[in-house]
């Protein structure tokens, strides 16, 4: 298979968006406090490069990213176009930034957007996190052919 990198994210960006937003859910990798990894299925909505995720603030994965905010990310629902992407994941914690990825997912036609009311209750709720992914790599895949990566 050809790899091919690219320097500019706006050389993926159609194709990476398509993709991400059409499969919708994805696998992410944290890394545990004992330097193991750990998976589990996370909804991304994607703003261009960024990537943000409404999810509980008191969990697991809370835990890993306090330990190593690094997480890897893998839409595999087509198997000869998966998208694999590379970030480090940061908390955001203020209000108008909460509300406004909410707005944003609670506006997006299904199924990339849905109500965030039934699992959070209010923007306000203390339980309710939002994490910024900011990849530093992504990989878009069109096997058995090419391989196209851009790294920041």
């Amino acid at each position: 298979m050809e790899r091919i990198r690219v320097n500019n994210f706006a050389d993926i960006e159609s194709v990476f968006i398509e993709r991400a937003h059409s499969v919708v859910w994805c696998n992410v990798a944290t890394i545990d406090n004992k330097n193991r990894p750990r998976s589990r299925i996370l909804h991304p909505i994607w703003e261009g490069a960024t990537g943000w995720i409404l999810t509980g603030r008191n969990t697991l994965k809370a835990k890993h990213l306090a330990h190593n905010s690094f997480v890897s990310l893998a839409y595999t629902a087509d198997l000869a176009k998966p998208v694999y992407v590379d970030c480090t994941a940061t908390w955001i914690d203020d209000i108008d930034s909460k509300q406004r990825i909410w707005d944003m997912i609670a506006s997006a036609p299904e199924p990339l957007g849905y109500d965030p009311t039934p699992f959070f209750q209010a923007v306000d709720s203390p339980n309710l996190g939002l994490l910024q992914l900011t990849p530093w790599q992504i990989e878009v895949a069109d096997f058995p052919t090419t391989s196209t990566v851009w790294r920041k």
